[in-house]
């Protein structure tokens, strides 16, 4: 029997054990999913619970149900991969072999990696809002909080959801203004980039939303260093930037047993080809979503798009044929600016987001590059979407493949 393993069962793991699963012979297979953890986290809604829009149960299920019939699940640490061996060694010791290994690793934020910004401030004067806790002690923080000076802070470049950051303030602004403080609060964005985005357009209408609201922006910053007494930041030219509250986006990492396997980056991430979504020194082994070293995203929707792609690629690997499945980077994030609006942006590697309509030309119902309530409504009606399709690995009306139907050069 032919064994394909899937390492991580976040988003990414979980859609390739179900579509695997319906699509395998289980006399000629055995799937088998390893994570360490049985709870499964809906991480875009982490952004809305220091808002009190989601609560803690809102985002937090238990792992197996979502799970197909036939797929072996092990709660185990993963110490390394030895891809010369075909094999997966767990934290106990014990051994895991394949024929096949899907790496669905995520990405973890690393405040240690950053001087003074993880020590005994951390959750008193800084937080974060990517992980479970650290949204919810945000939230609880916010409830009594009487304004000053909130800085969000990216400290560098990859980071998981790269417009979280810009949806963290536009959020806190209507957050604060129907708390009836905002003058009293000082929003500001540092960040390494040299604007609001990563790509040029979206960073033109997306800074214009920031001056609009008031919401400063230091680019181009290096964080060299965080100073808790004096409570500001030090960049590499020893810039300063002083805060009351500091929102920090700390550096993202891929897991720590890539680096023992020896098959990450500096960041931990896999070397991955950008068209088929195999490791690139070993053609047995694809990787998916955040683990990858890809110049794509790190969001959910980038791992549903190379979903798709890893499938194909996967059968006519797997039945030894040429694989015809090529990702083109394609992105698709809705972006919450509060008070009950967002704008949607779509892109790949080499096409930058454009104005147009959603996904049908010319009807939507989605406006793009346009802040709109449907956007907003897209945007919360997600969450349904994520639990009962696409975790279950199920066809949505969105092809894997970026059209320009609809835009507008």
């Amino acid at each position: 029997m032919r064994k394909l393993v899937i390492l991580g069962g976040g988003t990414a793991g979980t859609m390739m054990a179900n579509k695997f699963a319906r699509a395998l012979d289980p006399d000629e297979w055995q799937i088998t999913i390893i994570d360490s953890s049985e709870t499964h986290y809906y991480q875009p809604g982490f952004l809305f619970i220091p808002f009190g829009i989601y609560s803690p149960r809102d985002v937090v299920k238990p792992r197996r149900p979502f799970f197909p019939p036939g797929v072996k699940a092990i709660v185990s640490e993963v110490e390394r991969i030895e891809p010369a061996e075909n094999r997966v060694v767990l934290g106990d010791g014990s051994r895991v072999n394949y024929d096949t290994l899907i790496i669905a690793t995520g990405t973890k934020i690393r405040p240690d990696q950053t001087e003074g910004l993880l020590d005994e401030e951390w959750g008193k004067s800084k937080f974060d809002f990517y992980t479970f806790e650290g949204a919810r002690r945000l939230g609880e923080f916010f409830k009594s909080w009487d304004g000053g000076k909130l800085v969000v802070n990216i400290v560098e470049m990859p980071i998981k959801c790269p417009v979280a950051p810009l949806e963290f303030l536009f959020l806190a602004d209507a957050y604060f203004t129907e708390r009836g403080i905002r003058d009293k609060v000082d929003l500001h964005l540092v960040t390494p980039l040299p604007g609001a985005f990563t790509k040029p357009k979206a960073t033109e209408i997306l800074g214009d939303f920031l001056e609009r609201r008031k919401i400063r922006v230091t680019p181009e910053f290096g964080l060299a260093r965080v100073d808790s007494g004096g409570k500001k930041l030090v960049s590499w030219e020893e810039a300063e930037v002083p805060y009351d509250v500091l929102v920090s986006i700390p550096t993202n990492m891929g897991d720590e047993s890539i680096a023992r396997s020896g098959l990450g980056d500096e960041l931990n991430f896999v070397p991955t080809d950008k068209a088929t979504l195999q490791s690139k020194p070993f053609p047995n082994i694809f990787v998916i979503g955040d683990a990858t070293n890809l110049p794509s995203s790190k969001a959910g929707s980038v791992a549903h798009f190379e979903s798709e792609i890893l499938f194909k690629n996967f059968l006519d690997y797997a039945g030894g044929h040429p694989m015809r499945a090529c990702f083109d980077g394609h992105a698709n994030c809705f972006i919450e600016s509060g008070a009950g609006k967002a704008l949607l942006i779509d892109f790949n590697y080499d096409v930058e987001p454009l104005p147009g309509k959603f996904p049908l030309p010319g009807v939507g119902p989605f406006s793009l590059l346009e802040e709109t309530r449907a956007n907003h409504y897209g945007k919360m009606m997600f969450r349904w979407t994520y639990w009962n399709v696409l975790l279950r690995g199920l066809e949505m009306p969105i092809e894997s493949g970026m059209s320009m139907a609809g835009k507008r050069v």
